[in-house]
């Protein structure tokens, strides 16, 4: 069984895949591709969470522009697996 850490990034990678598929005027796709114009507060920054996905996907050895074919994303994604176990129900 794989770690929480791994289910989690997983999950991330998903709805990444599924946010970038919707259409342009679509409110979550507008939210992920916001940038705030105020600058951040002092201290260390806060991990974001599009750097999470580009941490993921570092790790994953996947492209940015690799969601456009959805068979090879579920692969690497690791999506694949999780449809194979609800196929075998």
């Amino acid at each position: 069984m794989k770690g929480k850490p791994d289910i989690i990034e997983k999950k991330r990678l998903q709805w990444y895949d599924h946010i970038k598929r919707m259409p342009e005027e679509r409110l979550p796709k507008l939210i992920m591709e916001w940038m705030p114009r105020e600058r951040r507060k002092r201290g260390r920054p806060r991990k974001t969470w599009m750097e999470g996905i580009q941490a993921a996907m570092t790790t994953r050895n996947l492209e940015p522009d690799q969601w456009r074919n959805r068979e090879e994303w579920r692969l690497v994604s690791g999506r694949q697996r999780q449809l194979l176990k609800i196929l075998d129900r």
